[in-house]
């Protein structure tokens, strides 16, 4: 197994698995919880047990955890060959997960995420939904704002496009309404990278900034706060491979800093 993650699968067996069907896409939803929704969007390689380990943080705060099966296998622990397999079938469903060039346009998974995003307000209640992306799903908080039922969007390493640094992976028009909606509503969007990250660099955070103005609340963590003894050494999984799992901890204190937010804009 790969050095500094957790090697046991886990079952997801504290979470209800529901097929859910938009637009003719029937995808496995995992839900635990109770109270005000928050849609945790897995990153490469899928719902590994760190990814797993955070969403139970969020459900046991208070609110309603929906996790969507994208891609991978649900549960099995990370490691090079998993993350290696997981890229090269994103890429081979393409019409779904844009994650190249396109610099200004969302992925078409996100329409289905807007979608699970307003059924899960319908059925948790509260103000609205939060929505956590990481990795190359870090980008679809944003565009799935254009749902008014998200509230409280987090942006965890945003990693798309791959070929354009700064790059939002939001279309013109998305923006646009997002923009406006943060203004009216007086919402922001939250945002979390590593300095030295090779993946989710400077650039973005700065074209973040430059669109969004002060409504995006970027962070910054140094790469010394990020666990040391995985086998991915580029500083990169803010809330998961790379979380110091212990109190005190930067990146610990970062999950908790998440789950106030969500806190404040969903109760």
């Amino acid at each position: 197994m790969a050095a500094g993650v957790i090697e046991t699968w886990d079952k997801l067996a504290d979470f209800t698995p529901r097929y859910m069907k938009f637009d003719g896409l029937k995808r496995k939803v995992y839900v635990a919880g109770q109270g005000p929704a928050v849609i945790i969007i897995h990153e490469i390689p899928g719902i590994t047990p760190e990814v797993a380990r955070f969403a139970r943080w969020v459900r046991d705060a208070g609110f309603t955890v929906y996790l969507p099966s994208l891609f991978g296998k649900p549960g099995k622990p990370n490691s090079p060959g998993y993350v290696n397999a997981s890229i090269f079938r994103v890429l081979c469903i393409a019409r779904e997960f844009k994650i190249l060039n396109s610099a200004d346009e969302h992925s078409p998974v996100v329409d289905w995420l807007k979608q699970l995003a307003a059924v899960a307000h319908k059925e948790s209640g509260g103000k609205g939904v939060g929505a956590l992306g990481m990795c190359i799903t870090g980008n679809f908080a944003l565009s799935m704002m254009v749902e008014p039922a998200v509230l409280a969007p987090v942006l965890c390493q945003p990693s798309v496009p791959v070929n354009n640094p700064a790059g939002i992976h939001a279309s013109p028009e998305d923006v646009r309404v997002v923009k406006a909606r943060m203004e009216q509503e007086d919402l922001t969007l939250r945002g979390y990278r590593f300095a030295g990250d090779k993946h989710c660099k400077a650039a973005r955070f700065e074209a973040l900034s430059g669109a969004l103005g002060a409504r995006f609340e970027g962070e910054v963590l140094p790469d010394s706060a990020a666990k040391p003894d995985t086998f991915s050494k580029n500083p990169h999984s803010v809330v998961t491979t790379h979380l110091i799992d212990e109190a005190g901890s930067l990146t610990r204190s970062k999950v908790d800093e998440i789950i106030a937010f969500f806190k404040l804009r969903l109760t």
